[in-house]
């Protein structure tokens, strides 16, 4: 078994410390931490989505693979900030959050991965985020993209607010808005006036190569 086939196993177990062990013997051989990230971590837990969908899985058993995620994440990311910031300047500075009210972050973790791993700056503000807290550190720290992610059809109305304060402070133009999350949608996006929408971390990313060139 690979390592990679290993890693996706252990996401699966939700075994915090093989995870831990793996990820940095990935970084200490030197492998690439993109696909590490992609095929171990991303495919794990996309397993692990699929098997509770289908009741094959128990919340306690997801939650713990999203725990065992995080440790990877955390060993993996900063290393592939690091390998990006060497090959040159950043694509672009995201501030990446999950709305006021919505403590949900597996999905938003794993996007802030793929961002960071495709060249771009992440600052990752966690859960829970207001409206407020999303721009100021936006204004803060010159953020090209907000994005912001909700996983309730109760708290979606929060990515609307965050646009109508952005409004409101007329800062609408000086950042483009992404948004994402389980019950949001392309037509949901159009909307609340958001640039744009995306299902997968993935697309996440190919939206925002194609905003910033514009």
């Amino acid at each position: 078994m690979s390592l990679l086939d290993e890693l996706r196993q252990a996401i699966i177990d939700g075994d915090e410390d093989i995870v831990a062990e793996l990820s940095q013997k990935a970084v200490d051989e030197d492998l690439d931490l993109v696909d590490t990230v992609q095929s171990g971590l991303v495919k794990g837990i996309e397993v692990v989505g699929t098997a509770w969908k289908e009741g094959e899985m128990f919340l306690p058993d997801v939650m713990m693979s999203a725990e065992a995620m995080k440790v990877g994440l955390a060993i993996l990311e900063p290393e592939i900030a690091k390998k990006g910031m060497s090959e040159g300047e950043s694509k672009g500075k995201i501030v990446l959050g999950t709305v006021e009210g919505d403590i949900h972050d597996i999905g938003k973790n794993i996007t802030g991965a793929m961002f960071t791993a495709a060249g771009y700056k992440v600052i990752d503000l966690g859960t829970d985020i207001k409206a407020e807290g999303f721009v100021a550190k936006a204004q803060e720290v010159g953020a090209d993209i907000i994005g912001a992610s909700a996983l309730l059809t109760t708290t979606m109305i929060k990515q609307k607010e965050l646009i109508e304060y952005l409004k409101e402070k007329n800062l609408r133009d000086s950042y483009k808005v992404l948004v994402g999350g389980g019950p949001t949608s392309q037509v949901w996006a159009d909307e609340i006036g958001a640039d744009g929408w995306a299902e997968t971390a993935d697309d996440a990313v190919e939206l925002a190569n194609k905003i910033l060139a514009k």
